[in-house]
């Protein structure tokens, strides 16, 4: 059986899919964050189950990506039941899409939300009412706590129901729909599509046009409008049969924290604060659990192995493979985890979108609107989902995403920063490399915004509420993405240095590198050595920095490299060409054209300013 999860963003629906599924999905209180449509397996009674998590949408007749990939799913696949995700708080807008659900005579269940907040709030809802006015089983849930969460699988395999509302649409919408049922045996979803300007079958398009242009000179409106009119007054109907307000629940506290949070002044100095505040948290417990393990490691495990008596070709592969697990581990490893942790934390709180609104005015300045800075954020964590994230820009802002986020220190860059930088140069001199780079992004965005073809639009943004972050979610999140650093980062760095080490072994690397030799000491004052690891940061941008740790043949870099080149090299490595997969998300979501391009511009930026560094360093 195949279910799928639809609602609005912000209902809680990649939570509640991550619950029932278990597989780790990314779950975030801000728009962007399940684009692509997710898949994962249920088991429920020795029968193995499909589940969708449909992207967050408003509407199944908009002309947005994700409204599109949705609505062409509901048609052309056969899905046995649709599992509604409502949000208690904002019951009246979230039944405008169940009532365009219901069109679709799928199979249903509704699942309502946030039905703690709504109490709070003063909204108390008639559950069993709304499932006798809808014909379908109603299940409140409260998806942070896991409330009910295991009635909804039951639900949708025993209880799902075909609804029918009876949105009274009126009689010229409805006599133009049965026209082009009649005249193009088309069905009555496909007709109301048609007269709404969507479809691709010619000749429904053509006769739908026709009638479309009789009913907007009859009514002064289109058939969208009276359509879209018509489902909000019913959903407005249902929401206030359902609904009973308290009166002590509407009123406003004495003090609302989003009066400050969205104030120019404080909300521009709490927002620099808190992502200050963020990195300096990053380096300095990351700094501290290096060199714990960093310690244990050269102490209890890599001095040991020289006794062991090895030949030296086994002796270079297990130090190769030590050192890798010591940059990885001991290195990446305390400051990816500490970076999640914290940037969770602000996720699960709601405090991302407030970032966005204040962001906005200044987003403009380099060709975005506020929301975009979501994506830019996202960067912070990994670019991949951040340039995913963009779909929903316009084409113009994605042009202009695309080059900026490539250029946001992800945790792996962070990495490189924190670990070289941070640890064996300064602290100061570390978030001077954030401060050059967002310059440099400032830049870089002001340039394009002047040459990029295109309007530039304004923002609309559903603020998300303000929650406590709970601890087990936060670690969970946290934990998904070490997930992936651990068991596709980690092999790819182990089967690497083994490479590397073998290649050093037999000569050959030290032949490679004499190739770029002239380049990386004369131009950017780097050992020759270093051209190897930002080759290798390409596949991952923190094999750079453990590349460089296992051919320097110690993970003390100070002790071999001199402060200037460390500096250097760190923002080299973070300009550089983004990661393989990076490039690889570009290619897809812009095409080649802007992929390639990203990449030569960026190709270059890091050695202009490794080579500017370099000569400045050498004058000082």
């Amino acid at each position: 059986m195949k279910f799928a999860l639809i609602g609005n963003p912000n209902v809680g629906k990649s939570l509640i899919f991550n619950q029932l599924t278990g597989i780790g999905v990314e779950i975030s209180n801000f728009p962007g964050t399940t684009i692509d449509m997710l898949s994962g397996n249920v088991c429920y009674q020795r029968e193995r189950l499909e589940l969708i998590d449909f992207p967050g949408i408003y509407s199944l007749e908009g002309k947005t990506e994700e409204e599109e990939q949705v609505r062409s799913y509901l048609r052309t696949n056969n899905i046995d039941a649709l599992i509604v995700v409502l949000d208690a708080t904002k019951l009246e807008r979230n039944l405008y899409l169940l009532i365009q659900a219901s069109e679709y005579k799928i199979p249903l269940i509704v699942v309502v939300n946030i039905a703690d907040e709504a109490e709070k709030q003063g909204k108390i809802i008639d559950y069993e009412k709304l499932s006798s006015i809808l014909g379908c089983r109603v299940i409140p849930t409260v998806a942070l706590e896991g409330k009910n969460i295991d009635l909804i699988i039951p639900a949708a395999m025993q209880d799902a129901a075909v609804i029918d509302l009876h949105v009274p649409y009126g009689k010229h919408i409805e006599a133009g729909v049965r026209s082009l049922v009649k005249l193009t045996g088309c069905s009555r979803m496909d007709a109301f599509l048609a007269l709404q300007g969507i479809g691709e079958d010619k000749e429904l398009m053509e006769a739908a046009g026709t009638i479309a242009s009789e009913i907007e000179e009859d009514h002064q409106m289109s058939p969208h409008q009276i359509i879209a009119t018509n489902r909000h007054n019913e959903a407005a109907r249902i929401a206030s049969e359902v609904t009973e307000k308290r009166g002590d629940g509407s009123k406003r506290p004495s003090f609302d924290i989003d009066s400050l949070l969205t104030r120019v002044i404080p909300g521009v100095p709490i927002l620099i604060a808190i992502l200050f505040v963020t990195l300096l948290a990053v380096f300095i417990i990351g700094s501290f659990l290096e060199e714990l393990i960093v310690e244990f490691f050269d102490t209890w495990i890599i001095a040991p192995m020289y006794t062991l008596g090895l030949s030296p070709f086994w002796e270079k592969m297990v130090f190769s493979l030590l050192i890798a697990i010591e940059a990885g581990l001991g290195i990446a490893f305390p400051f990816v985890f500490t970076f999640y942790i914290l940037v969770s934390i602000l996720e699960d709180s709601g405090y991302m979108t407030r970032g966005a609104f204040l962001a906005d005015r200044a987003m403009h300045r380099i060709g975005m609107h506020g929301q975009a800075l979501i994506p830019l954020i996202l960067g912070f964590g990994c670019n991949v989902p951040a340039i995913m994230s963009i779909r929903q820009l316009s084409k113009r802002e994605r042009v202009i995403a695309s080059f900026l986020i490539t250029m946001v220190p992800c945790s792996a860059r962070t990495v490189i920063i924190a670990g070289i930088v941070a640890v064996f140069v300064g602290i100061t001199a570390a978030f001077s490399i954030y401060l050059l780079v967002f310059l440099l992004i400032i830049l870089t965005g002001f340039v394009l915004t002047r040459f990029t073809p295109g309007e530039q639009y304004g923002m609309i943004l559903e603020m998300a509420p303000l929650r406590k972050p709970r601890a087990d979610q936060t670690v969970r999140r946290a934990w998904l993405h070490m997930k992936e650093f651990l068991f596709i980062a980690m092999p790819l760095l182990l089967v690497s240095s083994v490479f590397l080490g073998m290649l050093d072994f037999f000569g050959i690397l030290a032949e490679f590198q004499k190739i770029f030799a002239p380049f990386m000491e004369q131009v950017l004052g780097l050992p020759d050595y270093a051209s190897t690891s930002l080759i290798f940061g390409i596949f991952r941008k923190e094999m750079a920095f453990e590349t460089l740790a296992v051919l320097a043949g110690t993970a003390d870099l100070g002790a071999v490299m001199a402060a200037s080149q460390l500096y250097i090299f760190a923002v080299v490595s973070v300009l550089f060409v983004p990661c393989v997969s990076t490039i690889a998300v570009l290619y897809r979501e812009m095409g080649l054209k802007i992929a390639a391009m990203v990449s030569f511009y960026t190709l270059c930026l890091g050695m202009v300013c490794g080579a500017i560094l370099n000569f400045v360093f050498n004058i000082l």
